[in-house]
């Protein structure tokens, strides 16, 4: 069976970094030990060539088989880590890759 990776990227309203960056790095570490499933999950600072990029934070996720990325998708803590951030971000691009 193979492997399910995400790869978000999100686009941060400006002023919006610190706020969201805390959210989703607290989001991660809650998947990673309450997921068995959830093998990795990564996040991004992308860079300029100034230094950080602070307008986005990109996301890897990887879940061991599409079992464990429904289990994911169905926690309440993914509706509620949404809920924190939505007025932080401009937009949301998901793709979902197998490995």
């Amino acid at each position: 069976m193979a492997k399910i990776c995400l790869v978000v990227e999100f686009h941060i309203k400006e002023g919006a970094h610190g706020a969201f960056d805390r959210i989703i790095r607290e989001h991660a570490a809650g998947t990673l030990a309450d997921e068995p499933g959830c093998e990795r999950f990564d996040v991004l600072q992308p860079k300029d060539k100034d230094g950080p990029d602070l307008s986005r934070i990109m996301l890897v996720e990887v879940y061991a088989d599409d079992a464990a990325l429904a289990a994911h998708t169905a926690n309440p803590r993914l509706g509620r880590t949404r809920a924190a951030y939505a007025d932080l971000i401009t937009d949301r691009k998901i793709n979902i890759c197998t490995i």
